[in-house]
């Protein structure tokens, strides 16, 4: 079936619904998008239709917790391997041998372990922001300035903040997405999701699951797939040593893009109006300067 309309739907596993948005042929190669916090599907509502003029079938989920058919109670329900393997079960569902995988910020996370652990399910990797998860943790040890950049991961443990982030209309992440580049409309987009205390709480349980050491995945497989990864020179919570570290833990093809003058919020630069020539990874004129968006290479 062709979907030349964006659709939302929900994608059913054995842990439940996830709500995605998806467009595109069902029988071409799938592209899977992940996003990272305080967001949600929507961060990628200017990718998709890219994507499904290039001939690809896309799906944007909205992950564990911040779908509400996928919101268990307490904390060991988000603990990483799980959210992982969420990944690998969307992809069961959507009936595909192997998938594109895409992921910003904690998708990133998840998308890295995602094409460590499972490389026979991915067909190529890109990802936004986050660096591999061992580099990022040998940077805890080889950049002083790691420790303070990731302060919010520790911040984000307490029990106490869900309700402090909630707190008028969730007025501070409102005003840390605007500080991070993100249009007003995007961050109502994003904030609409937790208009339900439980979704924010349970979005927050995947730091408190992920505990003290949660950054410290030393043991993450290099990945072997076709990788690219994306990182802003303005990023305020990873510096330029976890990002150069990454390429010490690709051992397949490999392309690491300086985006400058661009923040942690990648996913919000405008797509190229070249962006759909074919995916995935993003590759050849890529973001340069300022606002040039995304063109997207099949490899």
């Amino acid at each position: 079936m062709v979907r030349m309309r964006l659709e939302s739907v929900d994608l059913v596993t054995s842990e439940g619904q996830f709500s995605a948005d998806t467009v595109g042929s069902a029988d071409a190669p799938c592209v899977v998008l992940l996003h990272g916090f305080p967001q949600s599907r929507h961060t990628w509502h200017r990718v998709l239709p890219a994507l499904s003029k290039a001939g690809f079938h896309a799906i944007a989920l909205d992950q564990r917790g911040y779908s509400p058919g996928v919101r268990p109670a307490g904390v060991s329900p988000y603990i990483t391997k799980r959210l992982v393997d969420d990944v690998i079960d969307i992809v069961e569902t959507l009936g595909a041998p192997r998938v594109h995988l895409v992921g910003h910020d904690w998708g990133g996370q998840v998308a890295w372990m995602a094409a460590a652990h499972h490389p026979g399910r991915v067909a190529s990797l890109s990802v936004l922001s986050r660096p591999h998860p061992a580099a990022f943790a040998r940077a805890f040890d080889v950049d002083p300035e790691q420790a303070s950049r990731s302060a919010h991961h520790r911040t984000f443990q307490s029990a106490e903040i869900t309700d402090v982030l909630w707190r008028d209309g969730c007025a501070a992440l409102r005003a840390a997405l605007s500080d991070g580049g993100v249009p007003e409309a995007d961050i109502t987009a994003y904030l609409s999701v937790f208009s339900d205390r439980a979704a924010l709480d349970a979005a927050l349980n995947w730091y408190r699951a992920a505990g003290a050491d949660g950054l410290g995945v030393v043991e993450c497989p290099d990945v072997g797939v076709p990788t690219l990864y994306l990182w802003g020179a303005h990023d305020s919570s990873v510096g330029r040593v976890a990002a150069e570290l990454t390429t010490e833990h690709v051992s397949g093809p490999y392309r690491f893009v300086e985006v400058a003058l661009a923040p942690c919020f990648l996913s919000k630069l405008p797509a190229s109006p070249n962006a759909g020539q074919a995916p995935v990874p993003w590759s050849r004129g890529c973001p340069k300067a300022r606002w040039a968006g995304f063109h997207i290479e099949r490899i």
